[in-house]
């Protein structure tokens, strides 16, 4: 599984990959985590506002800071 955090590096952004490593580690879900900061990337996703989360290439949430229950409800 491929958790990708699209974002410029702000604090909401790093928020997201903290929620992300949260969900992944009490699933004990094998998942690569990956920040994504390059704009044409973030764009080439469709996303217009950050932070966002993609699993697996599916944009899951943009513009939000969802909470780790959520990221793992969204994983399993």
């Amino acid at each position: 599984m491929k958790i990708q955090i699209l974002g410029t590096g702000c604090p909401k952004c790093n928020q997201l990959y903290q929620n992300a490593q949260q969900a992944v580690a009490e699933l004990a879900v094998d998942a690569e985590l990956e920040k994504v900061t390059d704009l044409n990337a973030i764009m080439a996703f469709g996303v217009m506002v950050t932070p966002a989360l993609v699993i697996d290439g599916q944009v899951k949430t943009s513009g939000k800071i969802p909470s780790a229950e959520a990221i793992k409800e969204m994983i399993q």
